[in-house]
């Protein structure tokens, strides 16, 4: 494809132009807006606040019983105390059965707790996977309705991180907060009520602990935050750069630039290294350091009921239970704790998210689009077009022409030219600046997009076929197509020879790269599809660029019958496969300084003239 516009190194500048082309892990920044990427965030949960309050209730059901085991434990242990102190008086011993009693109770209780807390982490993970495919459902639909002009400026493996690395965390950290925030605020809650019946004295030393442990977390929380956002930044670099590199892995390999790709690499891959073990240790720390805090209050708890229970002012089987429950009381905490980090990871994946879902999409649909079965006469017409990728800079300049319908139009310049970004302004891919392009008659903004492009067959000289059969891939041309017409298109093309000698002809699955065919072969399969769609209006950039002469020629005499009766553009640069176009626009810097018939054009000894005879005459220009 001919690249209209001024070359621009790759990850300095955005490109202009071109069709397109266990543990949790903390790697995402500080969002931004955290209070408005949660409200957001609370939004789209809201069809599920039934599903959510019915988690919630079974959690809380599940702390109950859960809660319960340890007061009910002490009464087995207070059981045993006191069989013992009757039996060395000789006044009996242990009843058994009420110990029976105790361990069934006790069994009855942890097995319901484990039934709640089972279907409430069902009920979550389902909601977090549903938000997940909706989220995905959403960016998938939100690609489609981008402009061209926003993937000019930003990497592909930077939407891809989008669409797996956020969404992904988005569903992870979600699932993971839901469960424990409800579980450990419940736990919290309600081990604090038993403990305050058991004592209130060591229930406010056990509370004592709360302030110390969430001024720790505050203070790891704010040292992790920039480590966050520098591991998200170096992230994307490295996605981007892995993402790009595999794309082109033929050219790095043909200019010997592995080094300096791997050192490219390196510098990301080691910022995102510095960066992701500070934040990955400040977030380990945070456990430990809430074990000690933790530590400390048990063995004050420890010593104070002791010195309570030789005062007869509580039961040896109450402290047993307060000492667990205090270790129950700990982890809840602990898990808010770390809440609090992860939190962050999901508003930072979740802004990014919405970022993208909120980007500005395509605009100028008309309320009441002209419908494409109006339009009988093909005829194009350009007045006074003028856009540039860079408002301050313009690609084209004043533009005006009249095709008339069913003429053969061929579109030759220097590379820079303007050439195929009006090709892109025809089809609506960008919208001009100025002045106005109609189709039949009708501004092409008249149109849906949908409904404009109807109209066009496009074949690229950058092919583009996807991971699938070769009869899918010419059939996405038209696909309600049969098998009989893709074969048909296949033979119009010249590809049915060399697809029947490949290993499972038409039923022959290309890779990802489609690199199990030639550059060649694929461009054969993307004339076909064209063949297949039967347009209205043909576009030919450099269609026949990476065939042989030979095929050429075949291509030549099949597009002969293709272009019949079409409105057809043709952008090349050899200007041999034109000769026989109606008329001929010679552009230069955004203008058309020459048109008309290549002999009238070779007659006036302009720089069409100087154009084809430096192919043909080894002629300077």
């Amino acid at each position: 494809m001919s690249q209209d516009k001024p070359h621009k190194t790759r990850r300095q500048q955005p490109k202009q132009g071109g069709f397109g082309g266990g543990p949790i892990s903390l790697s995402t920044e500080k969002a931004k807006n955290f209070k408005g990427t949660i409200k957001a965030l609370a939004s789209n949960l809201a069809p599920y606040k039934v599903k959510l309050a019915a988690a919630a209730l079974l959690s809380v059901f599940s702390v109950i019983f859960s809660i319960a085991g340890p007061k009910i434990l002490s009464h087995g242990v207070n059981e045993v105390y006191n069989g013992y102190v009757r039996a060395q008086k000789g006044q009996g011993g242990v009843n058994m059965e009420i110990l029976a009693g105790v361990a069934l109770c006790l069994i009855a209780l942890y097995f319901a707790s484990l039934l709640f807390s089972f279907t409430q982490a069902w009920i979550i993970t389902k909601i977090s996977q549903e938000l997940s495919y909706n989220f995905r459902r959403d960016i998938a639909a939100k690609i489609n309705r981008l402009p061209l002009r926003y993937f000019d400026g930003v990497p592909h493996g930077e939407v891809m991180s989008r669409v797996t690395n956020d969404v992904d965390t988005i569903s992870q950290t979600l699932n993971q907060i839901t469960s424990q925030i409800i579980t450990s605020l419940a736990t919290i809650l309600g081990i604090v009520v038993v403990m305050l019946t058991i004592s209130p004295t060591m229930t406010l030393v056990a509370v004592l602990v709360i302030p110390a442990s969430f001024f720790l977390v505050s203070k790891i929380v704010k040292l992790s935050q920039k480590h966050f956002a520098t591991q998200q930044k170096y992230l994307g670099r490295v996605n981007g750069h892995v993402e790009e590199v595999f794309s082109g892995h033929n050219i790095v390999k043909a200019f010997c630039a592995e080094e300096r790709e791997i050192e490219l690499f390196n510098q990301n891959n080691k910022m995102l290294y510095s960066s992701a073990w500070k934040s990955q240790f400040f977030s380990s720390v945070l456990m430990p350091l809430m074990s000690f805090v933790s530590n400390i209050g048990y063995v004050i708890i420890c010593i104070l009921g002791g010195y309570m229970a030789t005062r007869g002012r509580i039961s040896l089987g109450d402290i047993t239970a307060f000492i667990q429950y205090v270790r129950q009381f700990n982890q809840p905490i602990s898990q808010v704790a770390q809440v609090t980090n992860i939190l962050q990871s999901t508003a930072a994946a979740a802004e990014r998210v919405f970022e993208f879902l909120s980007e500005e999409e395509e605009s100028g649909e008309p309320e009441n689009p002209a419908l494409p079965s109006e339009v009988a006469d093909f005829s194009v017409s350009f007045k006074n077009v003028s856009f540039g990728y860079d408002p301050e800079r313009k690609v084209i300049k004043n533009f005006s022409a009249d095709i008339t319908n069913g003429s053969r139009v061929a579109i030759v310049g220097p590379t820079g030219a303007g050439k195929t970004t009006i090709v892109k302004l025809l089809m609506r891919f960008y919208d001009v600046d100025g002045g106005s392009i109609s189709v039949g008659g009708r501004d092409v903004r008249d149109f849906s997009r949908n409904g404009l492009r109807s109209f066009f067959g496009m074949v690229l000289q950058d092919t583009w076929l996807f991971g699938g059969s070769i009869m899918e891939n010419i059939r996405y041309g038209r696909l309600s197509a049969t098998d009989d017409e893709v074969i048909a298109a296949a033979k119009a093309a010249h590809a049915h020879r060399f697809i029947k000698t490949l290993p499972g002809g038409y039923n022959m699955t290309l890779n990802e790269e489609s690199t199990n065919v030639s550059q060649g072969q694929k461009q054969l399969l993307t004339i076909a599809r064209c063949f297949l769609s039967d347009p209205r209006v043909l576009i030919l950039d450099e269609a026949t660029s990476s065939v042989d002469t030979r095929t050429e020629v075949l291509i030549q005499k099949a597009m002969d019958n293709l272009l019949r009766g079409r409105t057809s553009f043709i952008i090349a640069h050899r200007l041999s496969t034109i000769r026989d176009a109606d008329l001929i626009f010679v552009m230069k810097n955004g203008d058309i300084i020459e048109q008309g018939g290549h002999q009238e054009l070779i007659e006036r000894k302009g720089f069409y003239y100087d154009l084809y005879s430096s192919q043909f005459e080894g002629k300077d220009i």
